[in-house]
């Protein structure tokens, strides 16, 4: 723990140093993933609004459920604030010395004043995609729950429909696109998913045994 608390402090002081050098436009954060719901254990520079205790983003929460222990650092890849702004970030994630997943070192950078000056600043706003997938989505938010909302929101828009107006098929494959997502190993997940569907606990429960029925037919 000792060793933990030290990394922790050399990189807070990292992130007031950044920060100190591009004061207008970087927020550095520092989340300990002990506590997911109130993991900003430090925030340098102030970009997305967020403050010390505040929630993980979704997109962490769906790389360590998709990667686990071998999930990659994502970086500079594009993302937009609460109040519209384009930004573009990294996010790389803190193992300790028996490389288990301790905390995440996130960098934000606002690229909107750049965006809007002269062509000679364009090495300021260029992203690039990984390879392998599009252009990321991530959510800056207080509350892990929304975190889950917004996960919930992305899961919708996929099937194409308001979770109100789905049929059975319909909400067991919004499940599964949850479920898949690592929503129902938060503390408190399935609860709050059963609130925004408008059904009980215990329906999900049951959708969850479908879906894992339905995945152990398919290994046979």
């Amino acid at each position: 723990m000792q060793e933990q608390e030290a990394v922790f402090k050399t990189l807070e002081d990292v992130a007031e140093a950044l920060c100190a050098m591009f004061p207008k436009n970087l927020e550095v954060v520092l989340h300990d993933l002990a506590e997911p719901s109130q993991s900003i254990r430090h925030i340098s520079g102030n970009v997305t609004g967020r403050k010390v205790g505040d929630a993980v983003t979704d997109l962490v929460i769906k790389a360590l459920h998709k990667e686990g222990k071998n999930v990659k650092n994502r970086y500079n890849y594009k993302t937009i604030s609460r109040d519209g702004r384009t930004l573009k970030s990294s996010t790389v994630f803190l193992r300790d010395k028996e490389d288990k997943i301790i905390g995440v070192l996130c960098i934000n950078f606002d690229t909107t004043d750049y965006k809007n000056a002269s062509h000679a600043l364009e090495i300021f706003t260029n992203v690039y995609k990984d390879t392998d997938s599009q252009e990321k989505n991530e959510t800056f938010v207080e509350l892990i729950t929304e975190s889950i909302e917004s996960i919930f929101k992305q899961a919708e828009s996929k099937i194409g429909k308001e979770s109100a107006t789905m049929n059975r098929i319909e909400k067991i494959k919004l499940v599964k696109e949850l479920e898949k997502n690592g929503v129902f190993k938060i503390k408190g997940g399935i609860d709050h998913i059963a609130s925004l569907m408008g059904i009980s606990k215990y329906t999900i429960y049951n959708y969850l045994k479908i879906i894992q029925t339905e995945e152990d037919i398919q290994r046979i």
